[in-house]
């Protein structure tokens, strides 16, 4: 029988059903004003915690070897989803973006699939070509290239969260396979040019960095979401306005039980519900490093490593955006 990690599975329960709780407190004034049903994504969430307890158990029991031996297929069939959902007729469109697939009230985003299929895939790309990483045309460039294209397709739609969070996680993995320091200072410098490059065919996004810049040159445009959300933290203080209080849920902050939850969080609890949360991440993400330390095998010290890395990065990312120390991303 595998020994089971009681603290980082108790930790991602709470974690997980505090969330729950949240995501009702954050939306059930838009929910009843627009279905007429103030339990309507808690509904939802709900679903998907008990699908995701579910497979949690089930996936479980399967060997992570079969990973190894099936990532390839599992890294195809991830890119054939992020082709078809940019497809007019395909893909929905959510805020901009056509990165969904629709399911009656339900949407799934095929990029979520290519967070993990890609750390797969790497993973077993660095444990394979351990030999050829001192060389980079002969082993770094054909892992990248793969995850280049990964990143071009999400942009299509376009996602430049999710883009970066994959972006990051697989060079992450790559840092730590013992790739020479110099290569990640070229990629570094390269990375610039290719976001500056972005920036510029997007006129959105460079409003984004103009607004993070000065929030208030633009209070009821580009500034409006990360003003709203900075009103959420502030009177927060140390202890919170109180579950269910939130003034900034009432039509002021935009996505308010997704993309800016913490926001209404730090505004319901204060400094202490931030600390809280913040902690819990902290618990899952230190057990997933001592995981990917106390690992036998490279595949699985990869692979722990990855998903661990990935988790925290798109943590982080979505905590500095909702502070206001980094643009809104998108």
């Amino acid at each position: 029988m595998k020994k089971v990690d009681l603290l980082l599975l108790i930790t991602i329960i709470i974690i997980s059903l505090f969330g729950i709780l949240m995501i009702y407190s954050a939306s059930y004034v838009w929910a009843e004003y627009k279905f007429n049903d103030p339990f309507k994504f808690v509904k939802h969430q709900g679903l998907f915690f008990i699908i995701g307890i579910i497979l949690m158990l089930q996936i479980s029991k399967i060997p992570f070897r079969f990973y190894f031996e099936k990532a390839n297929p599992i890294l195809i069939m991830s890119l054939i989803l992020l082709v078809l959902v940019i497809i007019p007729g395909i893909g929905t469109v959510r805020n901009g973006s056509r990165s969904w697939f629709g399911i009656g009230s339900f949407g799934i985003q095929p990029s979520e699939f290519t967070k993990l299929s890609l750390i797969i895939f790497t993973s077993k790309y660095l444990t394979k070509n351990e030999k050829n990483l001192k060389y980079i045309k002969k082993g770094v460039l054909p892992i990248l290239s793969i995850v280049i294209l990964a990143f071009g397709l999400i942009m299509l739609q376009p996602d430049f969260g999710t883009g970066m969070i994959i972006l990051v996680s697989i060079i992450g993995l790559l840092f730590v396979s013992g790739v020479n320091f110099k290569f990640f200072i070229r990629l570094g410098m390269i990375g610039v040019v290719g976001i500056i490059v972005l920036i510029l065919v997007a006129p959105y996004r460079l409003e984004r960095i103009l607004s993070f810049l000065n929030p208030w040159s633009d209070p009821l445009g580009s500034g409006f979401q990360i003003i709203q959300s900075l009103y959420a933290i502030g009177p927060g203080g140390l202890f919170g306005q109180g579950f269910l209080n939130s003034r900034q849920k009432h039509f002021y902050l935009p996505e308010p039980q997704t993309d800016f939850i913490f926001s209404i969080i730090s505004e319901e609890f204060g400094f202490l519900g931030i600390l809280i949360v913040a902690s819990l991440f902290l618990i899952i993400i230190i057990r997933g490093f001592q995981i990917a330390k106390k690992s036998e095998d490279k595949f699985s010290k990869y692979l722990a490593f990855g998903i661990t890395f990935g988790l925290a990065f798109q943590a982080l990312l979505n905590l500095m955006v909702v502070v206001g120390l980094i643009p809104v991303t998108g």
